[in-house]
């Protein structure tokens, strides 16, 4: 694992440890990076509940509750569904610090959803408090789903920063 990922990590599980806060995740496109770097800190079980590598939208459907009519609408690699695997996640744990990830990591993409477009979402409480798109461009699958999970977990430490209520 690499530096810059285990430094954001440890200052994640800082902040959760410190608000006690429990934190689950959605991926697809990182296929579990983040929560790897998350449980890569020792003492990790007291911040982590789970992490749900969703890859398939079948997967997105039967395991975080997205609806297919989202899927079939938007598209795996939307904000739409983003926040529909957030709020899964929650809804799925005993967390209630989600965040969730996916994307197209490449190779391939589309001229409308092109390589290294990546969504996330963040969810407290059973409520979307934040969806967003990144288009790092063609990178290349490994330096895509690195920034990625990099990224996923500075949007946690922000909203455990900003968030004094988690809880």
């Amino acid at each position: 694992m690499r530096k810059d990922i285990l430094d954001i990590a440890k200052k994640v599980f800082d902040l959760a440890n410190l608000n006690k806060v429990i934190i689950t995740s959605a991926e697809s496109c990182t296929a579990g990076l983040l929560s790897s770097a998350i449980t890569h800190i020792p003492g990790a079980s007291a911040i982590f509940e789970c992490g749900f590598v969703t890859y398939s939208n079948i997967s997105k459907i039967q395991l975080l509750s997205v609806n297919k009519n989202t899927l079939d609408r938007y598209g795996a690699v939307s904000e739409e569904v983003a926040g529909e695997m957030a709020l899964g996640a929650l809804n799925n744990s005993k967390a209630s610090l989600a965040i969730s990830i996916t994307g197209i990591a490449g190779p391939g993409g589309s001229s409308i959803k092109p390589e290294g477009m990546v969504c996330f979402s963040i969810a407290i409480k059973n409520e979307i408090k934040l969806t967003e798109t990144k288009n790092w461009g063609a990178l290349g699958r490994d330096k895509v789903r690195h920034i990625a999970t990099l990224h996923g977990l500075q949007l946690l430490s922000r909203s455990l920063s900003e968030n004094s209520k988690l809880r």
